[in-house]
C-alpha cells in the first residue's frame, strides 16, 4: 500500500477564487526519497501542507478529490495524529522552536512521548551530535545563526518516530559544506531506516549530489514532471519551469552535447565519457579576457575592525577591505564566521570595538542607526523580522511615507538662520525636502493639495515598479500573511529598495527563490549597481557569487582569509576547507574532462553565460 496518494486532488484557499492545486495525481511509496521542486508560488508548499496537516487545519479552504496517508484521509484526523505520521522541518525555524534552550527544544517530542529522563538526555545528545550542535545544548535557539537553527530543527526531527520526514527548504540557511553534510545525513537516514523522505528544495544541484528516487516538479498548481533525476536533467523541464539546472549540466548543454538517459548524468562522475570530454574541450577555449580599466572611487572602507559581544571572545578580528561605488561584492564563509555581524557593523546596528568604518570619506563609528540608515539599506535574512504592516502595499511603501512625513524633512524650524538661509552643517541629505518645504510655505492650499496628489502618485508608481521587479505584481493588493515565505522575503527586499540607499546589504537574498525570480531580481540589483550603488551580498549561494559578484570576501573564524574573484576563491582548496565552502561542479567537471586551469574554465563559463563570448 502506498504511503501517500493523491487522487484527482484539488485545493482552493478560502479567500481565493482559483485553486492553488488542481487535479493532482501522485503516489509516493513506502521508503521512497522524493525531491519536490517548483517556483515560488507554484503550489509545492501547498502540496506539502496538505501532507503534514497544515491544510486544512491552519490554512482553511475547499478540498476536492482525495488524499490518503497510510490509507487514512488527513482532513478527517486531528493535527496531533497527523504529526505522529509526518515529521516536518519548516523553512522558517523561528516559528518551530518551543523550548527555551536547544536541549529543551529537541527534547519536546520525547517529553510528549513520556520518555524517561535518563533515556531522553541520551537521545537528545545523540541527535545533537549528529548535527554537530552538542556544545550549544544550553543556548537559546533564538541566539543561533540561521544555519545553526536549521541544524537544531533537524535534530528535533531525528528523535521523531514519524514514518514520513518532510524537509521544507533544508538548505536555505546553510553554508555549502554544511548543506552538503545535511543532504548526506538525510541520505544516511534514508538508507539506514524505512522512513519515507520528502525534500522540498530549490537547490536542485545540491540535493542531487546524493541518490534521489524521484523528482516531482510543480508549476501553476499542477505536476509537470514526475520521474527519475536522469530523465529530468536530459530534458528542458527545469528551464521551462523557471528553475536552475546544475552548473555542470548547463556547461554540457552549452557544449552542444546531445544528452540521453544512457549517459546517467545525474551523477557528475559519469561525465568521464569520451564523447562528453571531447564536447566540453571543443567548446572550451582559453581566451585572454580583456578587463576594462574602469576604476571607481571607494564608497566604503573598513580599517582594522574588531568586534566582540563579550570582551573575552572576539567575533571579528582585524577586518580591512574597500568597497567601490557600483561594485557587487559577495561575503562568503561558514555559519558563525561573522558575516551577519559584519553586516550589522556596516549598517550601524553594531559599533566596532576598534578600527574605523569610513563611508564616503567620513568615519561613521559614532553615527546613529538612523543616520547610517539614510545611506545603508539592510535587508535581513528572515523577512518576518522586518514585516510590520498587514497589506503588501503598506509594507513596501512604509519607508517612503514615513520619509515624507518626517518633520525634520519638511519643517523649517531649526533649519534656517535669521536671514532665512540654511544653517551651516545642515545635513545635505535633507536638501531636496528642504527645497520643497521652502516652496510649500508660500503655496496656496490648492497647490498644496495638488502636490500631495502628485506625491501619492509618485509613491504608487514606484511601488508598482518595485514589485514588478521583485515578481510580486500579481499580489499587489494582497495581505502579507497570504504570501509564501519566499514571497515575504521579496516583499522585505522591495521595502528597502524603495528608499534608494547608497549601499545595500542583502543577507541571503535569493534563499528560497526560484531561478526565474532569482535572475529577474539580480538583474535589477545589477541595474542599481550601474547607478553607482554598492551591493554587499551575504550568501551561501556559490552560484550567486560566481554569476553576479566581481569580488568575494571570505571570512573564517572572524578573520578575512580571502579577497579575490569568485572563480579564484572557489578554486582554492585551502580557502574552501577553512570557510566550509565546496568545490563547484564546474571545477569537478574540469578535472574530469582533463582541463588543468579550473579557474580559467569557471571564468569562461561565467563569461559565456553573460554573453561576453
Amino acid at each position: 500500500m502506498s504511503k501517500i496518494e493523491f487522487k484527482n486532488f484539488s485545493f482552493r484557499y478560502k479567500n481565493l477564487k482559483e485553486p492553488t492545486l488542481e487535479n493532482i495525481n501522485l503516489e509516493i511509496k513506502d521508503g521512497e526519497k522524493v525531491l519536490i521542486t517548483g517556483q515560488s508560488g507554484s503550489g509545492k508548499s501547498t502540496l506539502v501542507h496538505c501532507i503534514n496537516g497544515l491544510i486544512p487545519f491552519a490554512y482553511p479552504g475547499e478540498i476536492s478529490g482525495q488524499l490518503l496517508i497510510d490509507g487514512c484521509e488527513p482532513c478527517n484526523e486531528n493535527i496531533f495524529e497527523i504529526s505522529k505520521k509526518v515529521g516536518t522541518i519548516l523553512q522558517d525555524q523561528d516559528s518551530q522552536f518551543i523550548g527555551l534552550s536547544v536541549g529543551e527544544d529537541v527534547a519536546f517530542i520525547l517529553e510528549n512521548n513520556m520518555m524517561p529522563l535518563s533515556e531522553m538526555r541520551k537521545t537528545v545528545l545523540e541527535s545533537l551530535g549528529v548535527v554537530d550542535m552538542q556544545d550549544s545544548i544550553d543556548q537559546s535557539p533564538y541566539e543561533l545563526s540561521g544555519g545553526q537553527k536549521q541544524r537544531v530543527s533537524l535534530a528535533g526531527v531525528l528523535s521523531s518516530r514519524s514514518k514520513i520526514l518532510l524537509f521544507d527548504e533544508p538548505l536555505a540557511n546553510l553554508d555549502p559544506a554544511s548543506g552538503k553534510s545535511v543532504i548526506h545525513l538525510i541520505d544516511k537516514l534514508h538508507r539506514k531506516s524505512d522512513k519515507t523522505i520528502l525534500i522540498v528544495e530549490h537547490r536542485i544541484e545540491d540535493v542531487l549530489e546524493e541518490n534521489i528516487d524521484r523528482v516531482v516538479v510543480v508549476a501553476k498548481g499542477k505536476i509537470i514532471f514526475n520521474g527519475q533525476p536522469c530523465d529530468l536533467l536530459t530534458s528542458d523541464v527545469l528551464h521551462k519551469a523557471g528553475l536552475r539546472e546544475p552548473l555542470y549540466i548547463e556547461a554540457l548543454k552549452h557544449s552542444g552535447i546531445e544528452l540521453t538517459q544512457k549517459h546517467k548524468i545525474d551523477n557528475i562522475n559519469n561525465c568521464d565519457d569520451t564523447r562528453i570530454k571531447e564536447g566540453v574541450l571543443n567548446w572550451y577555449q582559453v581566451d585572454q579576457v580583456i578587463k576594462k580599466n574602469n576604476v571607481k572611487s571607494d564608497i566604503l572602507s573598513l580599517r582594522n575592525v574588531d568586534f566582540s559581544y563579550q570582551k573575552e571572545k572576539k567575533i571579528l578580528k582585524d577586518i580591512s577591505f574597500n568597497i567601490r561605488k557600483g561594485e557587487i561584492v559577495s561575503i562568503l564563509g561558514n555559519n558563525g564566521a561573522g558575516k551577519s555581524t559584519l553586516s550589522g557593523l556596516i549598517a550601524g546596528i553594531l559599533k566596532p570595538d576598534n578600527g574605523e568604518i569610513i563611508l564616503n570619506g567620513t568615519m561613521i563609528n559614532k553615527w546613529s542607526i538612523k543616520k547610517v540608515g539614510e545611506n545603508v539599506g539592510y535587508v535581513m535574512q528572515n523577512p518576518n523580522n522586518m514585516i510590520v504592516k498587514h497589506m503588501l502595499r503598506d509594507e513596501v511603501t512604509l519607508g517612503l511615507k514615513d520619509r515624507s512625513r518626517d518633520p525634520k524633512r519638511l519643517s523649517l524650524k531649526g533649519v534656517l538662520n535669521k536671514r532665512g538661509s540654511v544653517k551651516k552643517g545642515f545635513n545635505p541629505f535633507y536638501s531636496l525636502k528642504l527645497h520643497v518645504g521652502l516652496q510649500l510655505r508660500n503655496m496656496s492650499q490648492k497647490n498644496r493639495d495638488r502636490k500631495k496628489v502628485v506625491h501619492a502618485r509618485g509613491i504608487e508608481n514606484k511601488y508598482l515598479d518595485i514589485i514588478k521587479t521583485c515578481g510580486l505584481y500579481g499580489f499587489r493588493n494582497w495581505p502579507i500573511n497570504s504570501l509564501s515565505y519566499g514571497q515575504k522575503r521579496r516583499a522585505a527586499i522591495a521595502s528597502i529598495l524603495t528608499l534608494d540607499p547608497k549601499i545595500i546589504i542583502l543577507d541571503e537574498p535569493t534563499a528560497g527563490q526560484d531561478y526565474r525570480t532569482y535572475t529577474s531580481f539580480m538583474k535589477f540589483i545589477k541595474e542599481l549597481a550601474g547607478l553607482g550603488i554598492a551591493i554587499l551580498i551575504i550568501t551561501h549561494d556559490i552560484h550567486l557569487a560566481l554569476e553576479y559578484s566581481t569580488r568575494s570576501i571570505v571570512l573564517s573564524d572572524g578573520c578575512k582569509i580571502a579577497d579575490d574573484t569568485p572563480a579564484n576563491v572557489l578554486s582554492e582548496k585551502e580557502i574552501i576547507e577553512k570557510a566550509n565552502l565546496k568545490e563547484t561542479s564546474l571545477g569537478r567537471l574540469a578535472s574530469i574532462v582533463g582541463i588543468e586551469d579550473k579557474n580559467d574554465f569557471i571564468q569562461y563559463f561565467i563569461d559565456f553565460e553573460k554573453g561576453q563570448k
